[in-house]
């Protein structure tokens, strides 16, 4: 279980062994081991009453596995399939399932504009309901940044992630 969770949760009053065997984690070796794990959700969310599914670089193993232009049809199907397995857990067991994805350089925006764009193209995008772009500020401040959201406006958050948990961070701008 990463550091992270016991910090947080002895800075939030939690006990830390109560809060992390909560917490049930899987690391998938391929995109077909992920798959297989996104399966099993279906019988361990109900099963466990989980609320919460993090599937942390939902593109990574399919970039590795499926390289070259070739090969981007299958990946995309493929990719697109699992996104709206992960949609209809998240309806069938009122869950809330976050996935994080990769960026990549976008050498089109050299004069203007941010370099980085998701990875995935339009199945991740339209798989989600919200997007939000994480990035690193400067003195240990992040910034999430709203992208795409059918309600909420584009804009940005800055935080600090602390022995406390997630804190407000004031920025000079």
């Amino acid at each position: 279980m990463p550091e992270r969770i016991y910090q947080i949760a002895s800075g939030m009053g939690l006990n830390p062994n109560e809060a992390a065997g909560n917490i049930f984690v899987a690391r998938a070796y391929n995109s077909s081991h992920q798959c297989l794990l996104i399966d099993r959700l279906f019988m361990l969310c109900p099963e466990n009453n989980i609320k919460l599914v993090v599937v942390d670089s939902m593109i990574s193993h399919f970039r590795g596995e499926y390289i070259g232009r070739e090969n981007l049809s299958d990946r995309q199907q493929k990719l697109n399939q699992y996104l709206h397995k992960l949609i209809r857990l998240s309806e069938a067991y009122n869950l809330a399932v976050v996935v994080t994805n990769q960026v990549q350089s976008n050498p089109a925006s050299f004069f203007g504009g941010d370099p980085n764009r998701p990875a995935g193209g339009n199945i991740m995008a339209h798989a989600c309901t919200h997007r939000v772009y994480l990035r690193k500020g400067s003195k240990g401040v992040r910034v999430a940044r709203i992208i795409d959201s059918p309600y909420l406006p584009e804009k940005e958050a800055y935080f600090m992630i602390n022995e406390k948990g997630i804190a407000e961070a004031e920025v000079d701008k």
